[in-house]
Formats: structure tokens, sequence, C-alpha cells
């Protein structure tokens, strides 16, 4: 009789579409810290940067084009670290080709489309009675954020009523506009919160107070987000992305039985100073912060794959990345709207 074990890779072969800097971490993190898999094909709209990569890892080969590499048969699973306007055709393709797909964030660039990957993936669930896709919503996997998800869960805090959140960066990119600071930085901070409470959102204001001296202009940095969710609870989410100290994330969680906050030790050591000062150091950009949640989705993306399942535990999956792009869209409408502006969200298939 043939069992699914028959069928699973021993090491999984991973084909890693876009090698710019997130996909290029992939690489290295692939090739030499996660256990069983290899990089096997690689490809970039730009190849030379694609055979740069390739040549430093030993068995890897580069093709022209995503949809090559999907169909590949020397691929069982696909990472896609291309930009995110492709990111919807890619997930379809590889779901297609029944192959488990861990796409970076965003899962789509606006509902409609995240929407379609839903579909496309409860179909084949249809047929196959697996899912294939997870996207990646690396938090899930910090130690701290873990953590947190487990005392909200067992009741260790009581009742929780309200969420703040901080999301910090160095710096931002020319062109960094506000719409940017809900897709690109409060996006985590939206799954995070669908993550934590396992709720809905239900609709979305922004507050946007003076901008500061490094706002670029028309940006409103600092910015703030306010959440509510479907059982009433709030959520505040403070960005500010052109602080010029570093990158920092921080939750703290008000509950009735206790208040929870993480992100403080993300600043290595804080020590006091002749003269009453402090300090310490604070990382550039998220990647030091969260490089070992990194390793730890990668590894257990990949020891999923190995066992059949296709996705881990913690692991956003296809629904979660479609909730994520409802609530930035009515997030970045609030940017020009007064009061609360609803989520509006299509029945789970």
């Amino acid at each position: 009789m043939d069992t699914i074990e028959q069928y699973l890779p021993r090491e999984v072969r991973v084909g890693v579409i876009g090698v710019g800097l997130m996909g290029a971490d992939h690489v290295a993190r692939l090739a030499s810290r996660i256990k069983g898999a290899r990089v096997s094909v690689v490809t970039d709209y730009l190849r030379e940067k694609a055979q740069e990569l390739a040549a430093t890892v030993p068995g890897c080969r580069v093709v022209d084009t995503a949809e090559e590499l999907i169909a590949a048969e020397d691929v069982d699973a696909v990472l896609i670290a291309s930009p995110g306007t492709f990111h919807k055709d890619q997930a379809i393709a590889c779901i297609a080709a029944r192959k488990p797909v861990l796409c970076e964030k965003p899962l789509a660039m606006n509902p409609e489309d995240a929407y379609a990957v839903v579909q496309a993936e409860a179909e084949a669930q249809k047929a196959t009675g697996r899912r294939f896709v997870s996207v990646g919503f690396m938090r899930r996997f910090d130690a701290e954020y873990a953590e947190l998800k487990d005392a909200i869960d067992s009741g260790e805090l009581g009742q929780v009523s309200v969420i703040n959140c901080k999301h910090r960066n160095a710096t931002t990119h020319p062109g960094f506009v506000d719409s940017m600071m809900v897709y690109d930085s409060a996006v985590h901070e939206i799954d995070a919160i669908h993550y934590f409470l396992d709720e809905a959102i239900t609709e979305v204001q922004a507050v946007l107070p003076l901008p500061g001296p490094r706002a670029a202009e028309g940006q409103h940095d600092p910015m703030l987000l306010l959440l509510r969710t479907s059982s009433g609870r709030i959520v505040t989410d403070e960005l500010y992305v052109n602080t010029d100290s570093g990158y920092e994330v921080r939750t703290e969680v008000l509950g009735s039985a206790g208040i929870a906050t993480i992100g403080m030790g993300i600043t290595r050591v804080t020590t006091q100073m002749a003269g009453g000062t402090w300090g310490g150091t604070v990382p550039f950009d998220y990647r030091p912060r969260f490089a070992a949640a990194y390793d730890a989705e990668v590894q257990a993306w990949i020891t999923a794959v190995l066992d059949g399942s296709n996705i881990a535990l913690r692991s956003a999956t296809a629904w979660d990345g479609y909730l994520a792009a409802a609530t930035c869209e009515a997030a970045e409408q609030a940017l020009t709207t007064p009061g609360f502006v609803p989520v509006t969200a299509r029945p789970r298939p």
C-alpha cells in the first residue's frame, strides 16, 4: 500500500525566487543554518546577481524565470522573496504545481489578489487534503512573541483589554510615503494582533501628529494607528520610522491579572553610567533583531515540508495574509478619512 512517506523528500530542494536583500539572506540561511534543506535553484530579474549568489552555493543553478523555477524537477518547495507585486501569481503557480511555498510578506498587494491565493489553496486542499502556503511573518517565531502568545492563551494575564505596540526604524529610503508605513511597517503589528488574540480587527483609525524634523516632505512621521478588534479590544500602534537611532519593536499587553512587555531586552546590555546617564546598543535594522526568528521560521517550514504537513504550527497562513491585506487597506483609507474606517473581509472559504 502506498503511503505519503513514500513521496516525501528526505532533503528539501528549495528554489528561491528573488535574491535581493531578503532573498540572499534566505539563501545563506538555507545553505548554512537550516537542517534538511539545500538551495537547488535561484532566479532573479538581475541574472548576474543570481549567478554570483549561486556560485557560492554548491549544486545550485540559475534559471531565467520564476515559472521555470516552480516547474523544475529539482525543486521540492519554493521560497518567494521577489517584489510584492509578483507574489500573488507566483504563489498561485506554486499551488498549481502542488509545491509548498513560503512567501515573504505581503501575500499580495491588495485584498482581492490575496483572496485569490486563499481560494486557489482552498481548491487545492479539496483535491489533496493539504495546504501549501506559508506567509513570512517571522515575528510569530520570535521567542519573546511566542512567550507572550502563550501567556495570553493560558489566561496568565487575565482579560486583555489593551495592547500597545511600537515600531521604530532608524531611517527610510527616499519615496517612503505614508501608505508604505502601513504596508511595510504596521503590517507586522497587524499580523501580530491576529496571532496574539486569534480574532479579527474590525476597524482602524489613523492619528497624525506634528511630523518630526527628519520626516520627508508630505510624510507623517511619527504616526499612530488605533485598531479595534471584534471583541472590543483596542490596539495602539506607534510608528516612528526616522528616529535616527536604530530599529526597535515593543509590545505591551494590559491584562486584568498582569501587564506584560516584550522588546525591552533587544538592546543587549543597558548600563548605568556616570552622571546619571544610561545607554546600550540598538540594531540598525530588523535583521539582527529577528535573525533567530527567521532561522526558526525557515527551519519550522522545512520540517513541515519533510513531514508532509507543509505549514508549521505557528506559521502565518494564506488566510492570515489575506486578513493583513484587508486591514492594511482600511488603514491606508484611514490616513485620509476622519474617525474609524471599517475593515471589510470576505468569508473564509
